[in-house]
């Protein structure tokens, strides 16, 4: 049987390694998102640098892998098969759990999900151990068997984080701006030395009492040093520190981009030092458990369910080869992932300077905040000195801001939020508040986001949707964490073997096809060069081409979906096929928000053209904007209806509807077709042509209503389905009504004006 829980560690093995992949996949947003939204190096200068903090945090690290080993349950309680079943579980679970957020794109916290399997696990053992009356000697209740104590303190510790953080993230931000404005490049000799030393001290606490804190070289006698002269070393780093930055920026030095590399470098180290344990913590437990086993149960002939694993209150002492080997597999892991790069964008996306496309939508919790946050600032506005509103006003000034190229915010904030961050996680940790490192770094970024007006009116709402997002990720991760790890152990623990092996190739398998299927969906996803260059292009002129260019792309492809949905949904409603009918409902939601995504980028745009042209084409652009989420409003209205009918059974459209109604059918998709073409191709000289088809048929669908309403009133046939037909008729009027005056819309939009009058036509 021992050869089948070595078998298990090499498994076990196998999963800490993709658990170290997939975890620092999700763990890179802390420490990068700053460097990478402010532009502040090359990605690959902040990713070498970040690997550096990275490989040393990981492999000085030796002091937080108890936590693995009795920090969430009292091992002399428990059997060694019994913690197999734990450990086997808890591996499992988070590298399914953190693919899936990974894969999602959402930032949470590692230390969470595993401080919660363990929990989940040990739980659900503790249970089974109480119902079976199995080894309970000593032990009156459940919490004999674990450590709740610690699961309230990560509890508190997210509502401490996303406060603390949130608060202090305003505060010092709006200082920070208040100090050194947008403009930041202006006036900098007098403020940038102080601001740096301040900034290189706060990061050197921090590494000092965080980062490395845990480190195999931090013997007591240096803890103890450190300790007694915390303030002389702060003062000395402080001084030597400001007279450098000062320096440095005599030198023509971004004192800045400094600042943010070594607070990466620090913030990277801490994380790889005390959070290791969340990737190889349990599989080193579960190793020194098999070979303790193997050393002192097995020659005395004790069994796996009888022999008590006491001995994992020793403090743990893993192998430096490990740690080093766990630093290596974070470094390419770091360097490879892809859905780092998700995670990393959702949190640049919610704290981005300006508009552009927002990842989330608008929720009501959002709305209220907004409407709270505005009264707040209306009522500070009204009893504030209006020297000092003008004041405050002038140093928020954003006109001239300074903003680097392609970034999402400036040096300043990104500095404010590495600082800060290791500020806070150091403070928190000698005060030995259950802070976590991951909610910090994270709501520290949307308070400072906040504070410096990157939520305007036009997008506070979807960051604050956003925001609560995120945050309800967190405790879906602690909550999923106990369930899954829970029912796994259970599984593993009454279905033996054949159950760990299951249990463990199913976890395998869920990997390999979530990596399958994201790999295929970034395939499917094409990149908008278009926008892009909309959205960056300094150039008005190649803004106003990409643009126009982006907009045929979209009403193309807005009148491409109309004529083959509503060519669909009349066959489908012909054969009652009631599943393409809901089909094609949910399809005209998301084609809905698909327009309407892509009518806010290229409102973006035209705000990015000259402001004469601008003016010249908004009318048009918008005529044929609304009438195209017209059309997908019309299509709904046509195809609820035929819904609702076939779905209960009510007798079909007649062979003579379908018959009468065909050719008109046809030459309406034909109408689509020929616009959405004279769009693609921008050649308008078959418009009047197609605008004159568009209106003669629509005069013909007006005398098939009359005709359809007097059989209404003359013939006894099903009023049911005649009315489902007369509906029908109508809406395809109102089509061709909305597609003519796209087509006008185009016209106006896409052709010079003073090259080519057109005429006006009555519609």
């Amino acid at each position: 049987m021992e050869i089948f829980y070595f078998a298990i560690i090499c498994v076990l093995f196998i999963f800490a390694v993709i658990d170290l992949n997939v975890g620092v996949s999700n763990d890179a947003v802390n420490f990068l998102n700053s460097a990478v939204g402010a532009k502040a190096a090359s990605l690959r200068t902040i990713l070498i640098v970040a690997a550096v903090g990275i490989f040393i945090g990981a492999s000085t690290s030796n002091g937080m892998m108890d936590i693995a080993r009795h920090g969430m349950f009292q091992p002399e309680h428990f059997y060694f098969r019994q913690l197999m079943c734990v450990f086997l579980a808890v591996t499992v679970t988070d590298v399914v759990l953190l693919d899936i957020f990974n894969s999602l794109g959402m930032p949470t916290s590692t230390t969470v999900s595993m401080v919660f399997e363990l929990l989940g696990a040990s739980f659900a053992i503790s249970l089974i151990k109480i119902g079976s009356n199995e080894g309970l000697e000593g032990v009156n209740t459940l919490a004999d068997l674990l450590n709740t104590g610690k699961a309230l303190e990560v509890i508190a510790g997210i509502f401490l984080s996303v406060a603390i953080a949130f608060f202090f993230g305003i505060i010092v931000q709006w200082i920070s701006r208040l100090i050194f404005t947008y403009n930041y490049k202006k006036g900098l000799t007098a403020k940038i030395g102080i601001f740096g030393g301040v900034a290189v001290t706060s990061i050197i606490y921090f590494m000092l009492f965080k980062g490395m804190k845990g480190a195999a070289f931090m013997t007591p006698e240096i803890k103890a040093y450190l300790s007694e002269n915390t303030l002389m070393l702060l003062g000395i780093i402080f001084v030597v520190s400001t007279v450098l930055m000062q320096l440095l920026h005599a030198l023509k030095v971004n004192v800045f981009k400094v600042i943010i590399m070594i607070g990466t470098f620090a913030l990277a180290m801490a994380f790889a030092g005390n959070d290791l344990v969340n990737f190889i913590g349990v599989t080193m437990a579960a190793l020194d458990s098999v070979l303790h086993f193997a050393r002192e149960a097995v020659p005395a002939g004790i069994s796996a369910d009888e022999y008590m694993m006491g001995f994992l209150n020793e403090p743990a002492q893993t192998s430096v080869w490990f740690l080093i080997g766990a630093g290596a597999v974070m470094v390419y892991a770091l360097c490879t992932s892809k859905k780092a790069h998700e995670v990393l964008k959702t949190s640049i996306n919610l704290s981005r300077q300006d508009e552009g496309d927002e990842m989330f939508g608008s929720s009501s919790m959002a709305r209220k905040l907004v409407r709270a946050g505005m009264g707040f600032i209306n009522g500070v506005n009204k009893i504030s000195p209006k020297s000092v509103k003008r004041w405050v006003a002038k140093r928020f000034d954003q006109e001239h801001a300074t903003l680097d190229e392609g970034a999402a915010f400036d040096l300043v904030r990104a500095s404010v939020n590495l600082v800060l961050a290791g500020l806070l996680i150091a403070l928190g940790t000698s005060l030995k508040l259950p802070l976590s490192t991951t909610y910090v770094t994270f709501m520290v970024g949307m308070g400072s986001s906040l504070a410096d007006k990157a939520w305007g009116r036009e997008s506070a709402v979807f960051r604050i949707t956003g925001v609560i997002s995120v945050i309800g990720g967190w405790f879906l991760t602690a909550g999923a964490a106990f369930i899954l790890a829970g029912i796994v152990a259970s599984i593993m623990y009454f279905g033996g073997p054949v159950a760990m092996v299951v249990m463990a190739a199913l976890a395998l398998f869920l990997l390999i096809r979530s990596h399958i299927s994201y790999k295929n969906k970034k395939n499917e996803e094409v990149r908008d060069v278009k926008m892009d260059t909309v959205l960056n292009a300094e150039d008005p002129q190649e803004v106003w081409v990409a643009l126009s260019s982006h907009t045929a792309d979209t009403l193309c492809h807005a009148l491409d979906y109309a004529a083959d949905t509503y060519d669909g949904v009349i066959r489908a409603f012909a054969r009652e096929d009631v599943r393409k009918l809901r089909t094609a409902l949910d399809k005209i939601v998301e084609e809905k928000a698909w327009l309407k995504k892509q009518r806010r980028h290229e409102t973006l745009g035209f705000r990015r053209i000259d402001k004469g042209l601008a003016f010249e084409k908004n009318t048009w652009y918008y005529l044929s904007s609304n009438n195209a989420q017209q059309i997908l409003n019309t299509l709904t209205r046509i195809t609820n209806p035929m819904k609702e009918h076939t779905d209960n059974n009510f007798r079909p459209l007649s062979p003579q509807y379908l018959e009468e109604f065909a050719p008109y059918q046809k030459r309406l998709v034909a109408v689509f077709r020929g616009i959405s073409e004279v769009i693609r191709t921008g050649d308008f000289t078959n418009a009047e042509k197609l605008s004159s088809e568009g209106k003669w048929l629509k005069k013909e669908i007006s005398n098939l209503r009359r005709v359809q309403t007097h059989r209404l009133q003359e013939d006894a046939d099903n009023i049911k389905v005649a009315f489902v037909y007369l509906n029908l008729i109508q809406e395809s009027h109102e089509l061709l009504s909305e597609v003519r005056n796209v087509l006008r819309g185009c016209e106006k939009f896409f052709i010079d004006q003073t090259d080519c009058a057109l005429p006006e036509r009555s519609l």
